[in-house]
């Protein structure tokens, strides 16, 4: 084995074996659950571990900061961006669930959602996820955001955003659109996130994080935080960031 391949790749390396070489040697799937293959990748994972450096997850007094420094501001690009970062938040999206790759060769619309695709009601906004990991039979996913009685609520913020978009592009088929009418990229999200949380130990994907950690603070059933996130197996548990004793307090001195 290469020595710059992680032991916790090669599980993936494997099943992409497996997809390739399935047609021609039909017991290879069985080969690869065998006993010796799981010990021996299982003793390499503990020998050759590393440590997990996983971004801290975000939290409502993180997002507040970001709100007390944009939400009078007129501009649209700062009503944009507070916007897909309290959205990102309260529906648990991926970053690039909500802006483009810098190389021009993976962008696709097949990600991008659609300004048709937005609901509104007297306590809710929803639009349409056009794709997403766990989306099995491509008809997207609906993520949701209710109102709330803070200061900071996602849906009214979420309404200012939409309203200067449609008063600039009243035609245009995207939803989520900077003031020069092209899609956000994440090195354009990245660029803001960072000026307000540098050396915090932040990235776009604490969004997703902070939402998950948010919602499990909050007593959320394990099934619903799994079905928000869109997570088609146990992964979302890792996205929790918090101890199960601490979390467990936080639950029970909650007020019901």
């Amino acid at each position: 084995m290469s020595s710059y391949i992680l032991p916790t790749s090669v599980d993936s390396y494997l099943s992409g074996i497996c997809n390739k070489l399935e047609e021609e040697f039909p017991n290879i799937r069985a080969v690869r659950r065998s006993r010796l293959l799981q010990r021996t990748l299982a003793g390499c994972k503990r020998r050759y571990r590393h440590p997990v450096n996983r971004k801290q997850p975000l939290s409502r007094d993180d997002l507040h900061i970001a709100f007390l420094r944009y939400h009078i501001s007129a501009d649209h690009d700062d009503k944009l961006f507070l916007a897909q970062l309290y959205f990102g938040f309260e529906t648990l999206q991926r970053l690039g669930e909500l802006v483009w790759p810098d190389v021009s060769r993976l962008q696709s619309y097949n990600s991008v959602a659609m300004r048709h695709t937005v609901h509104i009601t007297a306590d809710s906004v929803q639009y349409t996820l056009p794709l997403s990991k766990s989306d099995k039979f491509g008809h997207g996913n609906q993520v949701l955001v209710r109102h709330s009685s803070y200061d900071d609520d996602c849906m009214t913020i979420f309404s200012r955003c939409l309203e200067s978009r449609d008063l600039l592009f009243p035609h245009y088929p995207e939803l989520w659109l900077r003031v020069n009418s092209h899609i956000p990229t994440r090195s354009w999200f990245n660029g803001r996130f960072q000026q307000i949380f540098k050396n915090r130990g932040f990235s776009g994907h604490s969004m997703r994080a902070g939402g998950a950690t948010a919602l499990a603070g909050a007593g959320a059933a394990p099934q619903l935080i799994q079905a928000a996130g869109r997570w088609s197996s146990d992964e979302f548990q890792k996205y929790i960031r918090i101890h199960p004793f601490i979390l467990q307090a936080i639950i029970h001195d909650a007020p019901s």
